[in-house]
């Protein structure tokens, strides 16, 4: 009897788990139903069959003692042939479900994880998922968690906080967005709040039934561009990142490949990784206007070149060179956690060619390519020379990638390529040997990208 009450209960588990499926939840219950019944029948015929043969069977089945009786191979038997039947159910089972999703079967659930740093186009190519309606996208959530790290008393090391956006990025991926309450200042009151970091980044939060009705008086840092939302619900943002067939998160405060494994291997997970890199010389240009403040320092260098630039600026350099190329090495090496999940992008290679790029990390993640995806590319890559705004997603992109070499002073150039040189050996830029060359646009300064960086 024990046998009996065990199988409906792990088919109601599995049933439990078909639901996604609306369309089919209806007929799966009927198909299921009878594939049980008959199942059932045959299960207790054959049961009672072997009891016939041998009363004692199911006891000594039981028994904790040793023994060599008939009675106990017989009764071993039994559940062996039930073992094996329960097993072939569970697999028809599987295979109806595939046969009635048939070609409009979305696909199972992926989840796509775009890391970057600062000033590398990641907001750009972020827009490729955003504009899927399938995917809930999400735009640097671990904004929050950076603010509450970096404030806490004696700060937090680069290991520490590693481990913490880790975690809370698990947490994202599941659709458990209440996590970032414990990060959200001032803190969500019933589950509400207007100060999600750049919601209006994110079309999952802008849209029915997440967009509710605005509120008066009620004064929205972040909100949503193209339509007036109420404050944001928590809860509302998380049941449709559970209606969404797919999750896609991008950020810029993971650069430790290595701790993601624990988040690779999760099985409730299908994480794929795109880590998007730029020339290092560009991403330093393109900071020193965005960031002035934070690289005055390098402003007055380059431009006057009286204060000496002090090294710890430059060991800086290095130093978040060096964590971009580890975590890439570790991927291209490929190891058996992070085959087939890890995949290179340059920046400069998804501007020349935004469709084809585009294209390439769809079927990477196993994603389906939209119209809606390619309509946003082509309106947006071909836009006019002055509307290429410091954080801008419209871009004449062709044009723009490698602007930065013909304002960049080459005494800057320089410090970069001492710098950063292994990574950029690694990533395929050139290095620039005099003024001449880095101003001369027919002398490029990019290598053909590799094809196992697409894998």
């Amino acid at each position: 009897m024990e046998i009996r009450r065990a199988l409906p209960q792990d088919i109601r588990e599995l049933l439990h788990c078909l639901k996604m499926r609306s369309k089919y939840a209806i007929l799966l219950v009927f198909v299921i139903s009878l594939v049980i019944i008959e199942k059932e029948n045959n299960f207790i015929s054959r049961v009672s069959d072997k009891l016939k043969q041998s009363p004692q069977a199911l006891a000594e089945a039981n028994s904790t003692e040793v023994s060599p009786a008939p009675a106990e191979n017989g009764s071993l038997a039994s559940l062996q042939e039930l073992d094996a039947a329960f097993s072939q159910l569970r697999s028809h089972l599987y295979n109806i479900t595939l046969q009635l999703a048939g070609d409009g079967d979305p696909g199972p659930r992926r989840h796509v994880l775009l890391m970057a740093t600062t000033r590398t186009g990641s907001s750009f190519v972020g827009e490729f998922f955003n504009q899927q309606g399938s995917i809930f996208y999400l735009f640097e959530p671990l904004w929050h968690v950076e603010k509450t790290v970096t404030f806490l008393p004696g700060g937090a090391s680069a290991v520490g906080s590693a481990l913490v956006y880790r975690d809370v990025l698990k947490q994202l991926l599941l659709c458990d967005l209440y996590i970032l309450e414990n990060f959200i200042s001032p803190a969500p009151e019933g589950h509400l709040t207007p100060f999600l970091f750049r919601r209006g980044s994110s079309h999952s939060l802008c849209e029915e039934p997440v967009c509710t009705p605005s509120t008066k008086k009620v004064f929205e840092k972040y909100y949503c561009k193209n339509r007036r939302c109420g404050p944001l619900n928590i809860t509302l943002a998380a049941e449709a990142c559970r209606r969404k067939q797919h999750v896609a998160l991008k950020t810029v405060r993971i650069r430790q490949l290595e701790f993601l494994q624990p988040l690779v291997e999760d099985p409730r997970l299908d994480l794929r990784i795109i880590q998007l890199v730029r020339d290092p010389r560009a991403v330093l240009a393109s900071r020193m206007v965005a960031f002035s403040g934070k690289y005055e320092t390098w402003n007055k260098w380059a431009s006057e070149g009286e204060a000496p630039l002090r090294e710890e600026e430059v060991q800086r350099l290095r130093g978040n060179c060096e964590s971009i190329r580890v975590s890439a090495e570790l991927g291209l090496q490929r190891p058996g956690w992070l085959r087939g999940r890890y995949m290179l992008v340059r920046y400069e290679d998804v501007a020349r060619a935004p469709l084809q790029k585009a294209r390439e990390m769809y079927r990477f993640a196993g994603l389906p390519f939209t119209p809606q995806v390619e309509e946003w590319i082509g309106k947006n890559t071909q836009a006019p020379r002055d509307s290429n705004g410091v954080y801008s997603t419209c871009k004449n992109s062709s044009e723009q990638f490698d602007k930065w070499r013909f304002s960049m002073p080459f005494k800057l150039a320089q410090v970069v390529q001492d710098a950063c040189a292994p990574a950029m050996q690694l990533f395929g830029y050139k290095l620039a040997s005099s003024p001449a060359a880095l101003a001369n646009r027919s002398f490029s300064l990019l290598e053909e990208a590799q094809p196992a960086w697409v894998t």
